[in-house]
């Protein structure tokens, strides 16, 4: 089970439960993978509804790195995500949201 407290997401891929989470090693990858400047203009792409389907393929494979699994992004090229492409995104934009959540609210 995912812990959002932890940062973690869960999304279904080819029928399995899996849980993402975007650790520190895992955002300097998404960063040299995406190949932007910070990951700031990854954020505002999501908060305006600019983000790509690279973009949320890039998340969710960084997500399931730093939750443990050792993926690679050919690997999701054909896998079937529960919930299609919309389920997808919401979990990486959930993602960005957690791994930058601060503790507390404050």
């Amino acid at each position: 089970m995912a812990n959002p407290w932890t940062g973690e997401v869960a999304l279904t891929i080819e029928g399995e439960r899996r849980v993402l989470k975007l650790t520190l090693g895992a955002l300097a990858e998404l960063e040299q993978e995406l190949g932007t400047g910070s990951l700031v203009e990854l954020v505002q792409r999501f908060e305006g509804g600019a983000y790509s389907s690279g973009d949320v393929l890039a998340l969710i494979v960084a997500g399931l790195r730093g939750g443990g699994a050792d993926v690679a992004r050919s690997d999701l090229l054909r896998a079937e995500i529960e919930g299609g492409p919309m389920a997808g995104a919401k979990a990486a934009a959930e993602l960005l949201a957690r791994a930058f959540m601060v503790p507390g609210g404050a």
